[in-house]
């Protein structure tokens, strides 16, 4: 028998965001995150530095987000935490303090896939956001992954369709790299596109077969088609930024709509929910909102906080996992590779 109110402390490190989140049940008390600016400098995350920020960032993090949800750690019924997959040694510092405070409080410790907290995000109980049902398709897209899962019940998840190479989430970022914008670019692209003309400059879709994607060779096509126009002319980008931009992500969007269609058609199923930090996207949201009336879909979008990496996503896995009785051990280890 479970206990009625079920207090789980979530930790997310698996890049270069330290979060805490503290849910009651499926409903989130507090959702706590450290943003690393450290890495604008570079250009991207360094992961030695990512690791440093959260072994300074991770106690204070979880001191707050237990004194923002008004909950004492003795009342916590397990600690749940990213396993993977990630970087390294930003993977290695949230697991083990989730492996160290779950031992000194003698509670249940939980091993969550990054991946699989992205989906399941949707079952956060939010005012106005609703759940979809199962069987339902996810889009996952971020900076590392590009999926399409299948998703049965809340442990039963298949990918149907995945990248071969780069994450849509990187042709953001290095479009915006060769546009000169600063990272992360990805929220920068958008921001521009919104003001520009879609289909004034026009790129080719790369040939994948079935439901599987490819990005590599966009990003060497804008990197091409970028450099041709600044040698005719040096102040191209400046004058075109708009409409680069927006047709970038038009091609983008093309790509992701094409691929949720075969999918739809190939499984039956017309309930779509994307998660991620590339679901952040305004252009993709609005897309994906107009499916429904276009193609009769069900779509569902997760609240802007639990798109990003945050541990409010961890915690909702947790509970699912708590009530079911999937704990870890105390051999558990951080992947920086894991498949569902």
């Amino acid at each position: 028998m479970h206990p009625e109110e079920v207090f789980i402390l979530a930790i997310e490190s698996s890049c270069d965001d330290t979060a805490a989140a503290v849910l009651r049940n499926n409903k989130v008390l507090s959702n706590v995150v450290a943003r690393q600016h450290i890495h604008e400098e570079y250009g991207g995350v360094v992961p030695e530095l990512a690791s440093r920020a959260h072994q300074q960032n991770i106690v204070p993090v979880i001191d707050v987000a237990l004194k923002k949800a008004g909950v004492a750690k003795e009342q916590l019924a397990a600690i749940a935490f990213t396993q993977g997959p990630g970087l390294m040694g930003s993977l290695l510092v949230g697991t083990s303090f989730a492996k160290s405070l779950a031992m000194a409080l003698q509670i249940p410790l939980i091993a969550v896939n990054h991946m699989h907290a992205h989906i399941l995000a949707h079952f956060i109980d939010e005012e106005g956001f609703d759940k979809p049902e199962f069987p339902f398709l996810a889009l996952t897209i971020s900076g590392g992954h590009t999926q399409i899962v299948k998703v049965n019940d809340f442990f039963d998840l298949e990918i149907i369709g995945e990248t071969t190479d780069d994450a849509v989430g990187e042709a953001f970022d290095k479009t915006a790299k060769i546009l000169g914008l600063p990272y992360p670019g990805g929220p920068l692209i958008d921001q521009f596109a919104a003001a520009g003309n879609p289909k004034r400059f026009a790129f080719t879709k790369p040939k994948v077969d079935g439901l599987d994607f490819s990005f590599s060779g966009l990003k060497t096509q804008i990197l091409y088609f970028v450099q041709k126009h600044v040698a005719e002319n040096p102040n191209f980008i400046e004058e075109n930024k708009n409409d680069i931009c927006a047709s970038v992500q038009n091609i983008i969007i093309e790509i992701l709509m094409e691929k949720l269609q075969l999918a739809v058609a190939e499984t039956g199923i017309r309930q779509i929910a994307i998660g991620g930090g590339v679901s952040a996207n305004s252009g993709i949201r609005n897309t994906l909102k107009a499916a429904e009336g276009k193609y009769g879909w069900k779509t569902f979008i997760p609240k802007f906080e639990y798109t990003t990496d945050n541990a409010a996503m961890i915690g909702i896995v947790g509970y699912h996992n708590y009530l079911h009785d999937k704990f870890a051990d105390a051999a558990v280890v951080a992947k920086a590779r894991i498949e569902f």
